[in-house]
């Protein structure tokens, strides 16, 4: 075991570091290239737009590919087209979409919360991304238009030796799939990634620093947080172009807490496998019901049609969904074990696992204390020939009345089912009357990609970590 107070530690994780550097970290050349095919670009956008007499205001490319901070076998080039604040949205689209297919091959039309342009130039994967080239980044008029005030705000203070600490951290949260801020993986962005580790010097000052956090973590004390927290935020750190905004938003409390263990492991246990990321095969459908025989619980599957949204826009709803069918289910007398969710192309999936796959016959209904007015209704209700009582009406110990009846639904499938109609699963979700959700037992549900990973989520839960026997000495 490595014996940080005599800095054997600090020692490994220097040698780790630099090898894993000279892993991760774009060749001279790879960079060189990577900075000519950026003027390229930016020249040929200006070339088109004077062509089309486009109320282009700038092009630039932004973002990893500008700074250098992109990882080796990772690159996308992100190339933003900014237009007049007063431009219509439409026209903004319409210009944006246009100069990005007159300067990219390969052009595919996709959707954020406006559409965009994905495309390729000179052998890169480029997003064409249209915006408003704003005066005051606290005031945007859509997404990105903040891009220039990032851009400007580090490239100014970034050296090439922070820059490889920002390869360093990005590669460690990607080893723990806590990389990407999209709704999907909810982690860190690259922008927060970068400022952080301008914060704190380096990969192993971030660390160090939040292995001491506790969830939800501030980083810095701002004037006042910034408006309309999410009620389940992680980490606030202020955008320093827009102190109104937090530019953690989208990283979830579970990806935090999961960096906030992993800093003091490997500050204490430094090794490479921390910056390689391992395949990992999700569970089958038959490895899944074998684990659930031998912990002796059940699970059913909610499969809804999949509503044609965009990552960003369907995964908040998803999870949403997850959590009213699972807490609808606790309400139910189900003892939950546990819940997760998944998106294939074509369906979405709710999974609960359940202690037992029936509830109690009997169901004990509360009535009113005795001596109040309703005490009569309650009695003429559960003493009709009718009532499916079992036991009761009787008076309890604290002196309110009660009475035992017969459930009509036992199964857990049934009682999702009749619930599902009254549930809030997320705008989009509810399924039309020709589609209706199905419930099945996991035996019954077909295997999937989403499945897997929807299993693996349920009953495969492990830190990334533990039990790797190459985590360090």
């Amino acid at each position: 075991m490595t014996d940080p107070s005599t800095g054997r530690a600090a020692a490994e994780a220097d040698r780790v570091e630099a090898a894993v550097s000279l892993r991760i970290s774009p060749t001279p050349e790879t960079l060189e290239r990577v900075a000519r095919v950026r003027t390229q670009l930016v020249e040929r956008v200006r070339a088109a737009a004077a062509e089309r007499k486009s109320p282009l205001v700038r092009a630039l490319v932004a973002g990893s590919a500008a700074r250098g901070t992109f990882l080796s076998d990772r690159l996308d080039i992100d190339l933003f087209l900014l237009f007049p604040p007063d431009l219509p949205r439409d026209r903004l689209r319409e210009e944006g979409l246009a100069l990005g297919r007159a300067v990219l091959s390969e052009p595919e039309t996709r959707y954020a919360e406006h559409p965009y342009l994905r495309g390729r130039f000179e052998g890169f994967a480029v997003d064409a991304v249209p915006g408003f080239a704003v005066t005051d980044p606290s005031h945007p008029l859509s997404p990105v238009d903040r891009t220039p005030f990032h851009q400007e705000y580090l490239s100014s203070r970034e050296s090439p030796e922070l820059v490889a600490q920002v390869r360093l951290t990005k590669q460690f949260l990607r080893t723990l799939g806590v990389y990407g801020s999209e709704a999907r993986t909810e982690g860190f962005s690259g922008y927060l990634v970068e400022l952080v580790v301008l914060r704190y010097g380096s990969l192993r000052g971030l660390l160090a620093a939040a292995r001491n956090w506790r969830v939800p973590a501030r980083v810095g004390e701002p004037d006042r947080d910034p408006p309309r927290l999410p009620p389940e935020v992680a980490l606030i750190l202020a955008d320093p172009v827009d102190p109104n905004r937090n530019v953690a938003s989208a990283l979830s409390r579970k990806n935090l807490a999961t960096v906030i263990l992993a800093a003091g492991e490997y500050l204490d246990h430094p090794s490479e496998a921390w910056f390689r990321p391992t395949e990992h095969t999700p569970l089958t459908r038959g490895e899944a019901l074998e684990r659930l025989r031998a912990r002796g619980t059940h699970a059913a599957v909610v499969v809804l049609p999949r509503p044609d949204l965009v990552d960003d826009t369907l995964y908040p709803q998803v999870r949403k969904a997850e959590r009213a069918i699972a807490e609808e289910v606790g309400r139910s007398d189900f003892a939950v074990i546990g819940s997760s969710c998944a998106v294939d192309t074509d369906r979405i999936l709710v999974l609960v696992e359940v202690a037992h796959a029936h509830r109690p016959v009997v169901r004990l209904q509360d009535g009113p204390p005795v001596g109040i007015a309703r005490v009569g209704q309650y009695l003429e209700k559960w003493t009709a020939p009718e009532a499916p009582v079992l036991q009761g009406p009787y008076v309890r110990a604290d002196g309110s009345l009660a009475v035992e009846t017969r459930r009509a639904d036992r199964e857990l499938e049934a009682v999702i089912r009749a619930a599902l109609p009254r549930l809030s699963l997320g705008r989009d979700l509810t399924p039309p009357p020709d589609s209706p959700a199905q419930v099945h037992p996991l035996s019954a549900t077909s295997e999937s990609p989403g499945l897997s990973r929807g299993l693996d989520e349920l009953l495969g839960k492990r830190l990334p970590w533990a039990g790797r026997t190459d985590r360090g000495a």
